[in-house]
């Protein structure tokens, strides 16, 4: 089928504690995430998944995330740019959640429908208390998705969005998470999201098979996620991982 997924970097939280990001885990250590987005080429037109979070002082200011880095070149239009992406050419973007760090800059494509999971929309609007600052349903902030509303597209449940593109249904992190699978020349791939957040979520340990992230809102849905993971006969790239961005093409 041709299709290619391109990781492109939004720059990184350092230093986060290993629970954060391994549940009941690693509280000796800490991880660095990387923010990404990732660009499906070699259909019709160009998809995105995600679409990468705000400049440093707006994520400093409303998130408190002090250890939020992202150098010049990773600002977003100039990771475009770099990989030959024209934002106009973007014909569809895919969130796979709507927390602020896959959702941010939705007005830089002028010409992508939007998709998220309906749960996922609903939920956006108006989130529990300990989520509305992940969502920017704040008093100073909010969702980024309302700037490109007209142009959203709900789903519900497993929805092929494009030939060899398929949201696939993930919740747990979030009520709505997706995953994006798409079936390359190379095999299938999983964009997992938040649900994987890093290889050693997936990779799991001693005791449980895969390991859910500290952030999540079912834990009941998280591990039945998993086991759809499981069933796809996928490579699952994880949504926060440095490594993806040194691989950096798959498929």
């Amino acid at each position: 089928m041709g299709l290619k997924i391109t990781a492109l970097p939004q720059g990184y939280v350092r230093g986060v504690p290993g629970t954060g990001v391994t549940l009941q885990r690693n509280a000796d250590r800490t991880f660095d995430l990387a923010m990404m987005m990732f660009a499906i080429t070699g259909g019709d037109h160009v998809v995105m998944v995600d679409t990468g979070t705000s400049d440093p002082a707006f994520v400093r200011e409303q998130h408190g995330y002090a250890k939020f880095e992202r150098p010049a070149e990773h600002e977003p239009l100039r990771v475009l740019a770099a990989a030959g992406i024209d934002p106009a050419d973007v014909g569809t973007i895919i969130y796979t959640h709507l927390h602020w760090d896959h959702c941010s800059n939705p007005e830089l494509f002028p010409n992508a429908r939007f998709i998220v999971q309906r749960d996922e929309l609903a939920f956006a609007m108006d989130p529990v208390p300990i989520f509305r600052k992940a969502y920017q349903r704040t008093a100073t902030a909010q969702p980024p998705i309302l700037s490109v509303l007209g142009r959203v597209e709900t789903i519900t449940g497993r929805v092929e969005i494009l030939p060899g593109i398929t949201a696939v249904p993930l919740p747990g992190h979030t009520p709505g998470s997706q995953g994006v699978l798409v079936e390359t020349d190379a095999g299938r791939f999983l964009l997992a999201g938040d649900c994987i957040d890093r290889y050693e979520n997936w990779e799991g340990d001693a005791t449980v098979d895969h390991l859910p992230s500290g952030s999540f809102i079912n834990l009941i849905d998280f591990f039945d996620s998993f086991k759809t993971i499981e069933s796809l006969d996928c490579e699952v790239i994880p949504g926060h991982d440095p490594r993806v961005l040194e691989r950096r093409v798959f498929g």
